[in-house]
């Protein structure tokens, strides 16, 4: 099977850009608990402004990242039986009725092929974070090494969990769905 990474399709033309979610009350909600694959209990509403205002896309990350769907991304999900990988977060999206989440990814898998990435540059621990030293500070080209993956069709890679990787499966379910806002770029 192949796998994709799953971006945001950046020249869709007239598209929002969402800023990063704050609670009912406008205070900020730290935006890196999306990315550590666990199940989050938000204590309050999550609300997203239009840092940019523009179209409404089913599929977009905020401004660092955090990925966001319109609702009928959750059928889709969960007629593949993906219930064990995501969690969708109700979100408020600022001039929006519509249903719209946070997709919440909840595995994180140690699968990227250091060998096969056009470039992987480490954190050194004179770089001034001795407690990163070894971790990822540069993927380029990223290719993932497929026989880690496991059943998993939506995943982050351990160590690069800006990447949102998916596989040829879901990829297919999200075109034949005409999901807007998406860009696939392969990465197996």
């Amino acid at each position: 099977m192949k796998y994709y990474d799953l971006r945001s399709n950046m020249r869709f033309p007239g598209r929002w850009v969402l800023a990063n979610p704050v609670d009912a009350h406008g205070q900020k909600v730290d935006p890196w608990q999306f990315d550590k694959g666990r199940l989050l209990h938000p204590q309050d509403k999550l609300v997203l402004r239009q840092a940019h205002p523009g179209s409404a896309l089913d599929f977009s990350f905020t401004t660092l990242g955090i990925p966001v769907v319109h609702g009928r991304v959750v059928p889709l999900c969960e007629r593949l039986g993906l219930q064990e990988q995501v969690q969708f977060l109700p979100v408020q999206v600022e001039g929006q009725f519509e249903p719209f989440f946070i997709l919440n990814v909840l595995r994180v898998i140690r699968c990227i092929d250091d060998a096969r990435c056009e470039e992987v540059q480490y954190r050194r621990a004179e770089d001034g974070n001795p407690e990163r030293a070894g971790l990822y500070r540069v993927v380029s080209g990223l290719r993932i090494d497929p026989s880690k993956v496991g059943d998993s069709h939506i995943f982050r890679p351990w160590g690069w969990t800006v990447a949102l990787v998916i596989s040829e499966r879901l990829k297919h379910a999200m075109e034949e769905e005409g999901i807007t806002g998406t860009k696939f770029v392969e990465a197996s």
